[in-house]
């Protein structure tokens, strides 16, 4: 049957607060929809709680600080990072309370390491992701820590089965040379596709060896796919906003090479007279799958991810869109099954 997710981000600054609403929610759910709790971060507390605070703060051996234009490696850990990793002690306390005797699924997010590297910057430089050992260095890093980071997961939630989600919106600008140097007058060196896919991979297996599910999500682009369709994941997710026909058949190359789709569909769009559109957003899913060919009964393995929360969005906003995509889902389930 479909499932439901989210891609980690939650309005407001109470960890436990939002930490019980997103495991009550989608442990509460209807026959025909399999629910996939996960952990929730809070852009909300600053630099030190958003994806790539707490992706810096799991790095092992590798240090990183706030500077003028974001967070950079450092010589030496210092109160930044020590913020970001006190925040996630916090959430994984949070998250103990909240899941407390649960057993089932759990999805974990982190910065990939691509989106990473080009995220980061060096201690005296450009982004890391213009540099190639640093790239490396950094892959090695993430996959260290995903795995310590799953230990303490296990111990806090003893039954939980994890699947870590890894973030790569940069992913597609990063291997077509797009993204901007420090200075904005000139392009980073784009990252062949072979060595993105090899940095990807190299952090999926660590975490598979620590016995999670590994999946991948492109952004809004489908040229991430052929990067992820390499990297030896469990399952590929992207936003299917303005995929079109050849993003589509991109998707259909995956899944039927043996990856999980997991879609983040548009929000809901909504009417006074007609409330949100529950069946436009199934709509979103099932009308380009089937007209690619993939055979309906595949739609019971996607997952929906519902997406991070517009900044300034509250917490009820953010549970009722978590709530009309499981509507969707119960929409997506029935046309399976015709």
């Amino acid at each position: 049957m479909p499932a439901v997710t989210g891609a980690g981000g939650w309005p407001g600054l109470d960890a436990l607060e939002a930490a019980s609403v997103v495991v009550g929610d989608l442990t509460s759910m209807p026959s025909e929809v399999d629910g996939l709790p996960f952990a929730p971060l809070l852009p909300a507390r600053g630099p030190w709680g958003d994806r790539l605070g707490r992706t810096v703060a799991r790095l092992e051996e590798l240090p990183a600080e706030l500077g003028p234009h974001g967070w950079r490696l450092a010589d030496r850990p210092g109160g930044d990072l020590a913020r970001a990793r006190a925040y996630g002690r916090e959430d994984l306390d949070a998250l103990a309370v909240a899941a407390h005797g649960y057993d089932g699924p759990l999805v974990l997010s982190a910065l990939g390491p691509v989106s990473l590297a080009a995220s980061v910057y060096l201690a005296r430089g450009d982004r890391a992701l213009g540099d190639a050992g640093a790239v490396r260095e950094l892959a090695a890093s993430l996959a260290a820590g995903l795995v310590e980071e799953l230990a303490a997961v296990r111990r806090a939630v003893p039954g939980a089965r994890p699947t870590v989600l890894l973030h790569e919106p940069l992913l597609a600008p990063a291997v077509a040379g797009m993204l901007p140097s420090f200075s904005g007058y000139a392009r980073l060196r784009s990252v062949p596709a072979p060595v993105a896919a090899e940095r990807i991979s190299a952090v999926a297996t660590a975490v598979r060896g620590a016995g999670a599910r590994v999946v991948a999500h492109g952004g809004a682009s489908w040229a991430s796919l052929a990067a992820l369709r390499d990297a030896h994941l469990d399952g590929v997710a992207l936003e299917t906003a303005g995929l079109g026909e050849q993003g589509w058949e991109r998707v259909a190359e995956a899944v039927e090479g043996g990856h999980a789709f997991w879609a983040q569909l548009p929000p809901q769009a909504s009417s006074q007279c007609a409330g949100p559109d529950v069946v436009g957003q199934a709509d979103a899913l099932t009308r380009p799958w089937r007209s690619v060919g993939l055979p309906v009964a595949g739609l019971n393995d996607v997952v929906l991810v519902a997406g991070d929360p517009p900044a300034g969005s509250g917490p009820d906003g953010a549970r009722a869109a978590l709530a009309g995509l499981v509507r969707a889902a119960q929409v997506v389930a029935e046309r399976a099954a015709q």
